[in-house]
């Protein structure tokens, strides 16, 4: 805790924070974060397999499978997340199965069944676009930057002749 905030509290509450913090169990770094490095790798292994599949099956090219491959992680996504699965597998494999967009899916369709009682408008959608929403905004600016950067470092850049 921050020097500025115990100050402001109680000795009780200082005392009670310093016992809280003996009694913390110490965190699994090495394991934590090789379970996340083997669970994002499988995430990313499946998702190959299911792009080699629209390669080889339905004769796409890379190009044009990574679209179908991304929407079919996360129609898988949001099935397991329904069955309840994908919490299970989260709270094993932790930031592995929260960054790819496996994890973005989940967390959407979390929201939706989390609200879904409140009514689909004003339960399901407004809850799914509160937390969208500051990833959409984000994104939209980090790509006008990108695009600001791009255009004034690649002065072949311009169209025209």
């Amino acid at each position: 805790m921050a020097d500025n905030k115990k100050k402001k509290l109680t000795p009780v509450q200082q005392e009670y924070q310093e016992l809280a913090k003996k009694n913390e169990p110490p965190r699994q770094v090495m394991k934590n974060s090789l379970r996340a490095f083997l669970f994002g790798g499988l995430i990313c292994i499946v998702g190959e397999a299911i792009q080699n599949m629209y390669i080889r099956y339905f004769n796409f090219d890379q190009k044009t499978a990574s679209s179908p491959t991304v929407a079919t992680l996360i129609f898988i996504s949001v099935v397991l997340t329904s069955l309840g699965v994908y919490d299970k597998i989260a709270q094993w494999a932790g930031a592995g199965s929260a960054v790819p967009v496996t994890g973005f899916a989940n967390s959407m369709a979390s929201a939706a069944i989390e609200h879904r009682s409140e009514g689909l408008v004003l339960g399901s959608a407004a809850n799914m676009f509160k937390l969208a929403g500051s990833v959409i905004v984000y994104g939209t600016v980090a790509a006008f930057v990108v695009g600001i950067l791009h255009l004034i470092f690649n002065p072949d850049f311009g169209g025209g002749s």
